[in-house]
């Protein structure tokens, strides 16, 4: 009897919560399928991926000073079967000021060629500046299939360093497909100067949100608040080596030529300053709705400023070789401090005869640099070539080609300058090649002796030679970043390398006491600076199409050196002329502050190679 009843009792629990739990699926189907108002809601909350794009690392001089900085600007994307037919197309075009054309063939895009799709946002317009953008979000309800992403795009305070610094552009489909996710279409990537090269570190990571939203576009609420959403991680910022005035200032004296200037710090191999000119602003390249007529414009400039003399301009040094060259005929027992060869004026050799200054014999090699004599070194060149032989020149001219790579040239010396040229060094298996024959002898090509011939080199070499003579035998690779976020051991390793030449320490004395004599009473006293014991060498590089190139290397103090510096102006005559007392005056900028000599400033300013080139022509 009392089981009967607990089975009733139990019967009858069940029997309520069934029939509880049918009134409720009644009720939810009531509300979810049968009652339009909340069927309607449900249909009309998307979920929306929002990327968050981060701020990507600015750049900042050596002292601080911004360079490169970022500002907002606005994407704005379209889903085309999201658009309504009844928007308020006026209205549209009013607020973003564009006109009906310019919506209609964003609007329209090739759907058969399977790059965009009805069904998926795809951008409608780019760049849209705050100002406009701002009153049109206040209205951005009113367009149903519009959705925007905020970004950020580059600015640069100052119009210097536009060949260095670099730029970024819109990833293409081919940079997607090799990311392996990295990137995705509207991704920006830098793709020239330290923006290409700095990637990773100033890129940043991509943040993400899931909103809901409405059938008007307006924000629901995040998605299961927020749980999956991820922020966005700012790229670093990099502080350069250069220093801006210092560049400001070598714009100013290269301007209406064309060449370039490359200022290292001798101590550490961070680049100074790099000028080449002719240059642009580089707001030109930022990313903006007339980059493309700014591009083809300096596309189409005949002087090519987007072409980087600095790095990537190989050009033949002239006689700024001949204390590279006296250094490896030193260490190789061929030239000795004393050594004395007669000038008569002229270099002759059977009916070849190379011409030189009127100048007093160079008794040593001392006084062979400070008078920059051609007969002298081409003399030692075939010494060193010769030392198997007269018959045998090309065992002693690769074992020079060994000594010059060690310096850095006829390779890339690796720095973070994207633009860089390998220079070229000819070597026995070249001259071989060129004349066919290996019975080839060094009268051929004793131009090379005084930096001529098939010589060539970057500036930004050459700058690289002068800081390794004034460390007295070493130097570490020339490079743009200082520290990235302040902290300096971030930078690559081998920036902070010490390359060692195998030449003796001692040998570099007599070599640097030649250079200093050629500025205060040689070829290059116009460069002489009261106070400052300048060492320096000039070039007069010959141009077979026009007036010679004016070359000078240098560094400064003698003592414990400051700055290590290259100049290569381009049909600007001797060395002494023009890229000379372009060094020199750099040299005091960068010592001093300031510059007191103002006539020498004045002249150099002044100095207009471009005008007088084109009156020519």
């Amino acid at each position: 009897m009392l089981r009967d009843r607990y089975i009733l009792r139990y019967q009858l629990i069940r029997g309520m919560v069934i029939l509880a739990a049918a009134m409720l699926v009644i009720a939810l189907a009531k509300v979810q399928l049968f009652n339009p108002k909340y069927s309607t809601r449900a249909s009309s909350i998307t979920l929306n991926q929002n990327f968050i794009y981060p701020s990507r690392g600015l750049l900042y001089d050596r002292n601080g000073k911004l360079l490169v900085i970022n500002y907002p600007t606005y994407d704005l994307y379209v889903t085309f079967h999201a658009v309504s037919p009844e928007m308020d197309t006026s209205l549209f075009c009013s607020l973003l000021h564009i006109d009906r054309e310019r919506f209609g063939n964003a609007m329209q895009k090739d759907w058969k060629s399977g790059k965009y799709s009805k069904s998926v946002p795809f951008i409608f317009m780019k760049s849209i500046p705050p100002d406009v953008f701002l009153p049109f979000a206040e209205n951005l309800f009113r367009f149903p299939g519009f959705s925007s992403e905020l970004r950020s795009i580059r600015g640069y305070p100052e119009p210097f360093g536009a060949n260095f610094l670099g730029y970024i552009s819109e990833v293409t489909a081919e940079e997607i497909q090799q990311s392996e996710g990295a990137y995705r279409p509207g991704d920006y990537i830098g793709c020239a100067g330290l923006e290409k090269y700095y990637e990773q570190e100033m890129r940043g990571v991509n943040g993400v949100e899931f909103v809901l939203k409405d059938n008007l576009g307006r924000n629901v609420g995040p998605y299961e608040n927020g749980r999956l959403d991820r922020k966005a991680i700012s790229g670093k910022d990099i502080q350069l080596g250069i220093d801006l005035e210092l560049q400001r200032y070598g714009d100013s004296l290269m301007q209406n030529k064309v060449g370039a200037v490359v200022a290292i710090e001798p101590a550490t191999g961070e680049i100074l300053c790099q000028v080449t000119a002719p240059t642009f602003d580089p707001n030109l390249m930022s990313v903006h709705n007339n980059r493309g007529y700014a591009y083809a414009y300096l596309l189409q400039d005949s002087l090519k400023p987007l072409f980087d003399r600095s790095s990537n301009a190989k050009y033949p040094p002239g006689s700024i070789f001949k204390p590279v060259l006296a250094l490896v005929a030193l260490q190789e027992g061929e030239l000795f401090e004393n050594t004395s060869h007669p000038c008569s004026g002229a270099y002759y050799y059977k009916n070849i005869r190379f011409g030189c200054h009127n100048h007093p014999s160079p008794g040593k090699l001392s006084v062979a640099l400070q008078h920059s004599c051609n007969a002298y070194f081409i003399q030692v060149f075939r010494d060193l070539i010769e030392k198997e032989g007269f018959s045998k020149p090309a065992t002693g001219l690769d074992l020079l080609g060994k000594y010059l790579v060690a310096f850095g040239l006829g390779r890339p010396l690796y720095s973070d300058v994207v633009t860089e040229s390998r220079g070229f060094i000819p070597t026995s298996e070249f001259y071989t090649r060129l004349y066919k024959t290996d019975q080839w002898r060094s009268t051929y090509f004793a131009s090379v002796g005084i930096g001529q011939g098939e010589l060539e080199m970057t500036t930004l070499q050459m700058a690289n030679l002068a800081a390794t003579i004034a460390n007295r035998g070493h130097y570490y690779i020339p490079h743009l970043a200082r520290a990235f976020d302040g902290d300096g051991s971030a930078i690559p390793d081998r920036f902070r390398k010490k390359n060692e030449i195998a030449i003796d320490r001692k040998h570099f004395e007599a070599v640097i006491e030649g250079m200093e004599l050629a500025v205060r009473a040689g070829t290059a006293y116009n460069a002489y600076l009261p106070e400052v014991a300048i060492c320096g060498k000039t070039g007069t590089s010959q141009n077979p199409h026009g007036e010679d190139h004016s070359v000078f290397f240098a560094f400064a103090p003698k003592v414990n050196p400051q700055i290590a510096i290259a100049v290569y102006v381009e049909n600007a005559g001797w060395g002494g002329e023009v890229a000379a007392p372009i060094a020199s005056l750099m040299i005091e900028k960068h010592l001093r502050g300031k510059v007191i000599r103002r006539d020498l400033h004045k002249r150099m300013i002044e100095k207009d190679l471009i005008g007088v080139k084109k009156n020519k022509t």
